[in-house]
């Protein structure tokens, strides 16, 4: 499924630069081949949910966990294809992305309330444990997607772009686009969603109490990441809007006010965590356990280390935002492969077990990796930013000037 949202995320940038270029028909056939990508590839996705019991068990789980895993998943597996459908994007990349904000604010409680009510059976409903839990996101899954097709189809600005006009229709050449701009976004997440794994792996090697204060420690830069994570789809969205009207000087502005603003953000936030960092520790750890103390003070020391690493991490995901805006997607994906797995897990793997640092080297590595990977990026924005936008216009962009 991430692999699958990478591809479909190309809705976003591909849609702003039609909109730049003031081409309503190019914007409507960005959503249309976001919605026939999510259609071809949910089929393959379905077959590993299907067979989830045969894989937790390959993976060395006990046979009860792996049914209790089965059963949630057949619940789920029924809403990943309106999950993937790419409505928000498109309603990103028009300058309303507020009815989006709306129908994900409505669908968290809705989505609490009827996991709950069908794992439990209350009020005459069935009792379907694991499976209602799934069932549950499916449904929601589900009537996020029409409430989005309605605002779509239905509210003004949406309804002028007539999306679902021409729906059957398939655009080979902006497929081609699609892949070309998305999947490079698909495995840079899989690269850095494998970093992460492969330090948690590495934690392992030093005890329990690591494996802990790292979860901990990762949670908190995961809250950090979601401000400077949702601005760089803003300027992916900017700069896509700039790129359309070949409007140079609007690149570099869009650009260097969203990486300006991240980084303040993102310090701010850094300061104050800092500052609280035995206090966060211990919301997530449980005062009677026997290594409660241990584990607190080794996730303020990783916090400590990681002030650095959320700075840069939210330096990173702007950078990498603006260049998706830019079309430009398969050079960061090879800066990707360098400063993660080339420098940031060998640094990992060289401080944490062979210097005796621990899991404090372990992050001194990662914090290595996003920093390298940030400047790589960020330096790679600054020299697009300063070319003719004309060049960097996708083909099928240029292509579908006119078309329906």
């Amino acid at each position: 499924m991430t692999f699958a949202a990478g591809v479909i995320s190309a809705v976003g940038p591909l849609a702003a630069q039609a909109r730049g270029a003031a081409n309503p028909a190019l914007v409507r056939s960005s959503l249309r081949m976001g919605l026939w990508i999510a259609l071809v590839l949910w089929g393959p996705i379905m077959i590993l949910p299907v067979r989830g019991e045969q894989i937790v068990l390959a993976l060395g789980h006990e046979p009860a966990i792996a049914r209790l895993a089965q059963q949630y998943l057949l619940g789920l597996t029924w809403g990943i294809l309106p999950a993937l459908l790419a409505i928000r994007s498109f309603m990103a990349a028009v300058d309303r992305p507020a009815p989006a904000l709306w129908i994900t604010l409505a669908a968290i409680p809705t989505n609490a309330l009827l996991a709950y009510l069908l794992i439990t059976g209350k009020f005459g409903l069935p009792q379907l444990d694991l499976f209602g839990a799934g069932l549950a996101t499916s449904l929601v899954n589900s009537g996020t997607f029409l409430a989005g097709i309605w605002f779509v189809t239905c509210c003004r600005p949406f309804r002028d772009y007539q999306v679902l006009r021409y729906l059957w229709r398939f655009d080979w050449p902006l497929m081609r686009e699609f892949l070309v701009v998305g999947t490079p976004i698909s495995v840079a997440i899989f690269m850095e969603s494998g970093l992460f794994s492969a330090t948690a792996l590495l934690m392992g090697a030093i005890g329990t109490t690591a494996v802990a204060a790292h979860q901990i420690a990762f949670q908190v830069a995961a809250a950090l990441f979601m401000i400077p994570f949702c601005i760089g789809m803003a300027v992916s969205v900017r700069i896509g809007h700039a790129l359309g009207r070949n409007d140079v000087s609007g690149i570099r502005q869009a650009g260097f006010a969203a990486m300006l603003l991240g980084v303040l953000i993102a310090a701010i936030a850094t300061i104050a965590v800092v500052g609280t960092r035995f206090e966060v520790a211990e919301l997530f750890v449980d005062q009677s356990a026997s290594n409660a103390d241990a584990t607190i003070k080794l996730t303020a020391a990783l916090i400590l280390v990681g002030a650095s690493f959320f700075i840069t991490d939210a330096l990173q995901s702007i950078a990498a935002g603006g260049l998706r805006g830019l079309g430009d997607t398969r050079v960061p994906l090879f800066f990707a492969g360098i400063a993660y797995w080339l420098i940031g897990l060998s640094v990992s793997d060289v401080l944490g077990l062979k210097t005796g640092l621990g899991a404090i080297g372990i992050w001194i590595g990662l914090s290595i990796g996003k920093a390298v990977y940030a400047a790589l990026l960020a330096i790679r924005l600054c020299l697009l930013a300063n070319r003719p936008p004309v060049a960097a216009m996708s083909q099928a962009s240029a292509r579908a000037v006119g078309q329906p």
